[in-house]
């Protein structure tokens, strides 16, 4: 079934950070904007600011997987249909709302620990910024430039 973008970042957003409350999912909803809109790197090379690009490009949210660690991920955004709330969520982001706790994080993860590595990706093209909730956000280094 094809989702239009608005109803995949509700999805996301819902299942990415449905249990971090309102600003943990205004912070996920924000990274992935942030991917969108970013001007340089990985992220417009490869997904040309073309949220759907940015959602579905491989193994970057867990949520988007159907396997993980070669066990069936019954947790994903196809299984997880978004409430009004996370179309709320989304609506506000798309919109050109972000969350600024958060910068321009482009990536997040959950370490499930109490303590966030200072880089992230393993790349290290990005360095911790701040958490919320079970979630670690990291802001690009000078490194992604060059992804």
């Amino acid at each position: 079934m094809s989702f239009s973008a608005r109803e995949l970042l509700a999805r996301l957003v819902r299942c990415e950070a449905e249990g971090e409350g309102e600003i943990g999912m205004k912070a996920v909803a924000s990274v992935v904007m942030n991917r969108v809109n970013v001007t340089y790197g990985e992220y417009r090379r490869v997904c040309q600011g073309d949220l759907r690009k940015v959602i579905l490009q491989p193994r970057q949210f867990t949520c988007c997987l159907t396997i993980v660690y070669g066990q069936p991920n019954y947790q994903n955004i196809w299984a997880k249909p978004p409430d009004k709330y996370h179309y709320w969520i989304a609506d506000w982001a798309l919109s050109g709302n972000k969350y600024s706790g958060i910068g321009f994080a482009l990536w997040y993860y959950n370490p499930f620990k109490p303590t966030c590595a200072y880089y992230f990706p393993p790349n290290r093209t990005g360095q911790y910024i701040t958490r919320i909730a079970q979630h670690c956000f990291y802001i690009p280094t000078p490194l992604y430039a060059q992804t």
